[in-house]
């Protein structure tokens, strides 16, 4: 697992190009690294990932969304509306900042 530090978000990125395996260690291992962040996964290299792979992330969405932090896929090859609500999916890493950045501040406007 591959940790990319940014302003207001953590990337994470596959080293081993195997979602199940990520996801696998994300659940069990890595998720401690990252439980008090904004992240964005980025599975770019994967190329076409299917609904299924990405479905291994929704617990781990879930579970990050309940405390507060943002939760982004970046994939270009699915089609946004054959995923399901819970997951945030994007096409590009500049579209998962901008999301993370609009969450940040509806956060903030929440805590009024």
């Amino acid at each position: 697992m591959k940790i990319v530090e940014q302003d207001l978000y953590t990337i994470v990125e596959d080293e081993k190009n195997d979602v199940k395996k990520f996801t696998s260690y994300i659940e069990k291992e890595g998720y401690k690294e990252i439980k008090d962040k904004n992240v964005v996964i980025d599975i770019l290299n994967y190329g076409k990932v299917g609904l299924p792979e990405l479905l291994a992330f929704l617990p781990i969405s879930n579970q990050h969304r309940a405390n507060k932090h943002s939760f982004v896929l970046v994939s270009e090859t699915l089609m946004i509306d054959d995923v399901p609500e819970e997951l945030i999916v994007v096409p590009t890493l500049k579209e998962a900042k901008d999301v993370i950045q609009m969450e940040e501040i509806e956060r903030d406007l929440d805590a009024f």
